[in-house]
């Protein structure tokens, strides 16, 4: 006797038909016969009368149907209960994450988590620099962190893929007529900037500088999804992850010449546990593409 046997006996009991309870395992309706006969070879007796329509329990199915579903409740509730000890179907995980990653990766990652933890619920820990949320999670904030290359880290570290920054223009631009954009070219354009002590103006800055000049603002933003969109808007060409650019206005994005990019890692204080290793692997089945051709690291 297994709890297969018993899950199908309980099933067929409670529809009065091998039909529907068949219907409603997902499974064939031979394969849940054949189930019901061995337990009733195992335990000596004929558990339900065939009828012309459905089924009934005879005396012996009668006696065994509270029995089963007793058996049952138990397992689920063992089930529950070794699970929680892992960490892995109750309770909270606390997902610190720079900006970026948060709008660009983190949707798809928990719409994905959901399906497979949908008893654990997410709290986001958002930072603008990724020091700052190294030096967080230093201080004890966040199961696991998502985002740059964290420096000298004591505890676990995990590389996931890469992040490309890419340049966002308005529709019309003769630019876009090119594969890629030398930022060189845009060194008279007045730009969509981030807000000062922000992780992406330093990146803004830096690759700008690469290419010789400092960058003209027009308009600065602590929002990384209104940079690509003030940039669609024609305000000023705009450096950002490719992954946070709206897909309505991704036409709009060419990759940067020096394909200038950073590496995404998750980490955390110490060892992974399972409930931060559950997210870690939901991590990693994120469509990471490969690393550009020619990139330069940022890091």
């Amino acid at each position: 006797m297994n709890l297969r046997q018993l899950e199908y006996f309980v099933a067929i009991a409670e529809h009065g038909s091998l039909t529907a309870a068949a219907e409603e395992l997902l499974v064939s309706q031979p394969s849940l016969s054949q189930q019901i006969r061995s337990l009733e070879r195992e335990l000596g007796g004929a558990l339900l009368e065939r009828l012309p329509r459905g089924v009934r329990l005879t005396a012996g199915g009668q006696e065994l149907l509270p029995e089963a579903r007793s058996a049952l409740m138990h397992a689920e509730r063992a089930r529950r209960s070794v699970r929680r000890a892992l960490e892995l179907e109750a309770g909270q995980l606390e997902v610190a994450v720079t900006t970026s990653a948060a709008l660009g990766i983190l949707p798809a990652v928990l719409r994905d988590w959901q399906g497979r933890h949908p008893e654990i619920e997410v709290s986001l820990l958002e930072f603008p620099h990724r020091r700052a949320l190294d030096q967080a999670v230093r201080d004890g904030a966040g199961d696991i962190a998502v985002g740059s290359l964290p420096d000298r880290w004591p505890g676990e570290v995990q590389r996931l893929g890469w992040e490309e920054f890419v340049v966002v223009l308005p529709d019309g631009d003769l630019l876009l007529d090119g594969a890629a954009v030398e930022l060189a070219e845009l060194a008279d354009r007045r730009w969509v900037h981030f807000a000062r002590g922000h992780g992406l103006a330093e990146v803004v800055d830096m690759c700008c500088a690469a290419a010789g000049f400092s960058p003209r603002v027009a308009v600065r933003t602590s929002q990384v999804s209104a940079a690509p969109v003030f940039a669609a808007a024609g305000i000023g060409p705009a450096l950002v992850p490719e992954h946070v650019i709206p897909s309505a206005i991704q036409h709009l994005a060419r990759p940067a010449s020096a394909r200038p990019i950073r590496v995404v890692c998750a980490y955390t204080r110490g060892r992974w546990t399972p409930l931060t290793r559950a997210f870690l692997d939901t991590l990693g089945d994120y469509p990471w593409g490969p690393r550009p051709r020619g990139a330069t690291d940022l890091a």
